[in-house]
């Protein structure tokens, strides 16, 4: 296991999901890590279970509110973008107010994490966005959220290119549909909207990867903790496929 004693790591979205996961496990490879997001109760639930855990609760949305958290936090490691969330519907019926949402919080929620940590980031340090395999193809219904998680992608190659010369890494990492609480909520939709059992609905998702299954926060995680490591200086802006070959 990659060994981070007492790297200093914010994550946010780390209530749930994917982020939920890389917090344990950057705890348990010796980090301090601060996980960030909007619900209390559910960030509570995860730091309680570990004591290298500790939360803010910060919508990645609020200039102020994310300018305020860095600086309160102060020198950092690592900085992993992972506040997301996805809405579907019809390129016709999206609204404009759907368009900015997934905006929002999925590119310009990634724009003001990056940029205030990287502002605290020490020389080595590690930036992180977690984008989606919708950030490197299109999937219909979700134009919205393919245009966010293509900008995500974009801004981490450049922001790479800056940072280069301060041994700065900033990569993206792009699973495929994965087993969440986001795509619980997705399959409940279809189910509601469609009738279909919930088996066919998270038989729709898993029929994308090759491997036949639902890739696991955990293969996500394992990945961004290579990126961490000592062996991965040289990766730098780019976007990781974890999606079993999904093409």
């Amino acid at each position: 296991m990659t060994q981070l004693t007492d790297k200093r790591v914010v994550i946010t979205g780390g209530g749930s999901g994917i982020g939920a996961d890389m917090a344990m496990a950057f705890a348990e490879a010796g980090a301090k890590v601060t996980i960030t997001g909007r619900r209390e109760a559910a960030l509570q639930a995860v730091a309680d279970q570990h004591t290298q855990l500790d939360f803010a609760v910060v919508d990645v949305t609020d200039e102020a509110a994310m300018v305020a958290l860095f600086e309160r936090m102060g020198r950092v490691d690592i900085v992993i973008a992972n506040a997301g969330a996805a809405e579907s519907a019809p390129f016709a019926k999206t609204s404009f107010e759907q368009w900015q949402r997934m905006l929002n919080v999925n590119l310009s929620g990634v724009f003001l994490t990056l940029r205030e940590g990287l502002k605290q980031l020490n020389d080595g340090g590690r930036l992180i966005a977690v984008a989606s395999t919708a950030g490197l193809k299109g999937y219909a219904y979700v134009g919205a959220y393919c245009a966010a998680k293509h900008g995500v992608v974009g801004l981490v190659r450049s922001l790479a290119a800056e940072t280069a010369t301060r041994n700065i890494t900033v990569n993206a990492l792009c699973p495929g549909f994965t087993d969440t609480p986001l795509l619980a909520a997705s399959v409940d939709n279809i189910v509601a909207k469609t009738g279909q059992s919930t088996e066919q609905a998270t038989s729709h998702f898993q029929s994308t990867n090759p491997t036949g299954r639902l890739v696991t926060p955990a293969e996500v995680t394992a990945t961004a903790l290579w990126l961490c490591g000592p062996s991965s200086g040289a990766i730098n802006g780019q976007a990781i496929s974890i999606s079993g070959g999904e093409v």
